[in-house]
């Protein structure tokens, strides 16, 4: 259930390329639980900000209190430039962080990524300050590297499809246990990469480790 202020708002974010197109979900004009960034999958390979998983993802944490804001990378829909091969779109991603920032000071800061876009998200996490928690959704541990995460201490929260072929669980098992605490795996049974027909299983999973979170607590759910 969503608040009676809920709007979703079609924005244009400065990024270090161009403009970046973007869409808020907000709860303005009440003040957020939090804010939080989502980022899309490969851009390559038709990744965007209307990709389910990432629209599921971005209305899950609306539903705890976020104000959530979701955005094509560079050279994607209306976004400006071409795909950099994650080093410029880590700084699209910054952008869109600092304009959240920037729209609500000293909010809880969350962010969120899908494929592709959750190596974005860990990176940015664990570069910056004061990032309260990353969640990281079929992270493509066999297509890049999450080294950052060894000695990173933001709370990691891990969401992976057990049937999941392109980011395989038997990868992701030994890279997640070099990871830094604290942290936590959530398998979602029969669900492949991309959740089909597994969304509902995913936005369960999502809102039943977070939601005591949403509200404050400090930790990754055990």
């Amino acid at each position: 259930m969503t608040r009676a202020g809920t709007r979703l708002v079609p924005l244009v974010v400065s990024g270090p390329a161009g403009p970046l197109e973007a869409l808020l979900t907000t709860h303005e004009p009440e003040r957020p639980a939090f804010v939080a960034v989502v980022c899309h999958p490969h851009p390559l390979y038709g990744g965007t900000l209307h990709n389910k998983v990432v629209h599921r993802t971005a209305s899950t944490l609306h539903e705890l209190g976020g104000d959530v804001l979701r955005f094509n990378f560079r050279g994607v829909g209306q976004s400006a430039g071409t795909h950099d091969r994650g080093a410029g779109e880590l700084d699209d991603a910054r952008a869109a962080l600092e304009f959240l920032r920037a729209r609500h000071p000293g909010a809880r800061v969350w962010l969120a990524g899908f494929s592709f876009g959750s190596w974005v998200a860990a990176r940015l996490a664990a570069a910056e300050h004061g990032i309260e928690r990353a969640i990281l959704i079929a992270p493509p541990v066999t297509s890049q590297s999450f080294d950052v995460l060894r000695r990173s201490p933001v709370p990691k929260h891990v969401f992976q499809g057990s049937a999941d072929d392109i980011c395989p669980p038997a990868a992701l098992t030994p890279e997640f246990a070099a990871w830094a605490e604290p942290k936590h795996l959530t398998m979602i049974e029969s669900a492949t990469h991309f959740f089909d027909k597994q969304l509902g299983a995913l936005a369960q999973a999502l809102s039943q480790e977070l939601r005591p979170l949403a509200q404050g607590g400090t930790s990754c759910a055990t």
